[in-house]
């Protein structure tokens, strides 16, 4: 008898195998194709990295380490981070992964309160085995998923040092650790557009292909996506062949519809920044002037898409007489497909649509160890999702489109046998991913969430 790959597989089998016998009794029944989630290959562009306390030392300058982002317990029991003035907390619901949904909240965590997968490079290797997936591209978290911490800083000597020792942390350390798992991801310079290109060339020379941004930098005090002095940075994005990209929520504001709205709101509405972040692109100087530019709507999801292109095909026939638009002899939402990337967790309206969306414009994500992610079931999710898709619609969607956007080679290091779900799951043998509460009692949890006005004053993304 073979032992289960973890602890906890056994029942999450058990409770799989009727509906499984019945979906497969019903796609025979219509004559489809089923795969097997054991036999897919997992590549998630969109992950999430806790930074462990040591992540600056010795990578800064001796004059400068002083000043270096550092870790502090408050009396309270919460981990956060110092920097510049700014107190940064872990929020729960960005490190929720492994603990029963009742614990989920946005209250300051510790590092003893969440999987070590989370910041433990080690550990997360596992959890991906226990998961099931190949490899990943992680977001950061306390700086902002565009970094505008250190952006805020107002001596640019300092943030820059900083910044650039992170970046050679995540693509040295973090990646590095393990060749071929993870998808290197640098930050940007937001302050500077020609620093930032040169930061570009820079961590492009050590294998990296993908620079996290904001979905809005006016909002965030910098110039809009439509003025030239951006330029710089587009022409080595283009030259490097590194993807812009941007992640749901980083333009530094949620979508509040009122200060006393319920938190489902925004959680719902999180989409609608990136939405805007595409409109903003698709209509804007960059992509008639560098049409090598490609962009990745990061955790965006993909059952929007086809009424966006539609809107913006309508608008552009209906309206370019007058607003001086020209595509030449194409229609925006051809002009989409050439520049974008989607990115989904789950979106079942998303696969029924994939060829009104682009069957080579759509990634999966995995979202470790956010609370909008499956892990460690998510192969058998997408394998829900899939049902009736070909295999080889499934492979661009799985790991082909990310491999190819983002300039990223999963079989480096292993043979494609040894890179599916079965096969990393075999390795993590004895790894217990089981649920189980990390709470010690810290914060009373009342069941009924969070106002977004109270949400959106602590905001850091």
């Amino acid at each position: 008898m073979v032992d289960p790959p973890f602890p906890g597989y056994d029942g999450l089998r058990e409770r799989r195998s009727d509906a499984d016998r019945l979906l497969t009794v019903s796609m025979r029944r219509e004559g489809w194709s089923h795969v097997r989630a054991e036999d897919m290959t997992m590549v998630s562009v969109d992950d999430h990295l806790v930074e462990p306390p040591d992540l600056f030392s010795g990578r800064l300058p001796a004059s400068l380490q002083e000043f270096a982002p550092r870790v502090e317990r408050l009396p309270d029991g919460s981990d956060v981070w110092l920097f510049n003035g700014a107190r940064i907390p872990n929020i729960g619901l960005n490190a929720v992964a492994g603990r029963p949904k009742e614990e989920y909240g946005v209250e300051p965590t510790a590092f003893d309160e969440m999987r070590p997968g989370c910041f433990d490079v080690h550990e997360r290797i596992k959890d991906m085995n226990a998961g099931g997936v190949l490899s990943s591209m992680n977001f950061p978290s306390f700086p902002g998923f565009s970094a505008r911490l250190f952006a805020a800083c107002k001596d640019k000597d300092i943030a820059l040092a900083v910044l650039r020792a992170y970046n050679d942390w995540h693509i040295d350390a973090w990646c590095g650790a393990y060749p071929g798992r993870f998808i290197p991801m640098a930050l940007p310079v937001l302050w500077d557009a020609q620093l930032c290109a040169d930061e570009v060339r820079r961590v492009a020379a050590k294998g990296c292909h993908s620079l996290t941004f904001t979905e809005n930098p006016a909002t965030l005090g910098f110039p809009s996506f439509h003025d030239a002095s951006w330029d710089p940075l587009w022409t080595a994005l283009c030259d490097e062949q590194v993807v812009l990209s941007i992640h749901l929520g980083s333009s530094g504001s949620l979508t509040v519809t009122a200060p006393d709205a319920p938190v489902d709101v925004m959680i719902t509405l999180q989409p609608m920044n990136i939405c805007s972040a595409a409109s903003d692109l698709l209509w804007s100087r960059v992509l008639k002037n560098f049409p090598d530019l490609r962009i990745a709507l990061s955790e965006g999801g993909t059952g929007w898409i086809p009424y966006f292109l539609d809107r913006a095909d309508r608008t552009y026939e209906m309206h370019r007489a007058w607003t001086g638009q020209d595509f030449g002899d194409k229609l925006p939402s051809e002009v989409f497909r050439q520049h974008f990337l989607t990115c989904f967790i789950s979106d079942p309206v998303g696969i029924q649509l994939r060829h009104q969306i682009g069957i080579d414009n759509i990634a999966w994500e995995c979202d470790y160890p956010h609370s909008d992610s499956s892990w460690p079931r998510a192969p058998e999710e997408l394998a829900e999702v899939v049902v009736g898709v070909p295999d080889e619609e499934i492979e661009k969607i799985t790991w082909r489109n990310a491999s190819r956007w983002y300039s990223f080679d999963p079989f480096v290091q292993r043979s494609p046998e040894d890179c599916t779900v079965a096969a990393l799951r075999a390795e993590a043998t004895g790894h217990d991913v089981a649920v189980r509460s990390f709470d010690k009692g810290r914060f009373v949890r009342s069941g009924r969430g969070v106002e977004l006005g109270t949400l959106a004053a602590a905001a850091t993304a």
